[in-house]
């Protein structure tokens, strides 16, 4: 490990005096950008992951002296897989910059595919708000490019996190659309009774009961296989309940449903608070009776 350190200095060190030399302007940024390279996989070896990303960004200046957007993009995605270990600020830093260059010369899928990254990161930091702005980002660069899984993995990420932070709406139109989009896709449709139970469940967490009805509706006008699924069934006895104020009702129905198709942590959050709304408005009953 020492010994990767020690030469990884030796390489760069050596790229530095090559950079203040004289010499030919494009050799003397080849000749640097092999060094810096060579510098970085030993930083690498040693774990040393700052620095590596350090010299990544080096050998990204040199493409860019030497007018390799491509290359310079490349070295910034390495610096950010060395920054990811350490440091998620500079590690986005660095994407976005890889993103930029790509998009500049036209590799939109590539950009794509880091905004996602950029996303995951946020969101292993919890900050939603940003890893919504950047899933949207990555499902429109995909679309464009008409990688459509990609757009809709990325979509049902912003969808997620919306009705995560109460932004049900924003969700239930995005899960609408997935449903809508995967009807017309032979490999996809068995998934489409999922995202509208999502989009359902969001539903519920408004209270509207009117609204889940005309909703239940047009799932059933958009896919009439809808209505005899265990998910279907499952959204109209919670809007009985809800309708009734029954809480029993509601705790039966989840616990006979949760018995044969276990409910996701996702799941499980927003139908706790439809649950705790509606044990709310019982309360609220028993105190005016």
């Amino acid at each position: 490990m020492g010994d990767q350190l020690v030469r990884g200095e030796e390489f760069e060190n050596k790229a530095e005096r090559k950079l203040s030399s004289w010499g030919l302007f494009g050799s003397k940024y080849e000749d640097a950008s092999d060094l810096f390279d060579k510098a970085a996989n030993c930083f690498k070896l040693a774990k040393s992951w700052d620095k590596a990303g350090s010299t990544y960004v080096k050998l990204a200046n040199c493409h860019l002296k030497l007018e390799s957007k491509h290359e310079a993009a490349q070295a910034y995605v390495d610096a950010a897989h060395c920054y990811k270990k350490t440091n998620t600020k500079e590690a986005v830093s660095c994407l976005q910059q890889a993103v930029n260059m790509f998009c500049d010369i036209g590799r939109l899928s590539m950009a794509a595919r880091y905004f996602k990254e950029i996303a995951e990161l946020y969101e292993s930091e919890q900050n939603i708000e940003q890893a919504i702005d950047y899933y949207e980002k990555a499902a429109d660069f995909f679309q464009n490019e008409e990688v459509s899984t990609s757009a809709n993995q990325c979509k049902q990420k912003v969808a997620q996190f919306a009705a995560q932070i109460e932004q049900y709406q924003k969700a239930i139109e995005i899960y609408e659309e997935i449903a809508r989009h995967s009807l017309t896709n032979n490999l996809l449709k068995y998934g489409v009774k999922g995202h509208l139970l999502n989009a359902g469940i969001c539903q519920l967490c408004k209270g509207d009961v009117v609204a889940i009805t005309n909703a239940l509706e047009r799932y059933q006008d958009l896919d009439p296989t809808f209505s005899g699924t265990r998910e279907y069934r499952l959204l109209a006895d919670i809007a009985s309940a809800i309708d009734e104020e029954d809480v029993t009702k509601f705790t039966d129905v989840l616990k006979e449903f949760d018995s044969m198709t276990p409910l996701d942590s996702w799941k499980t959050t927003l139908l706790l608070r439809v649950k705790e709304k509606l044990k709310a408005k019982e309360l609220e009953e028993d105190d005016l009776t």
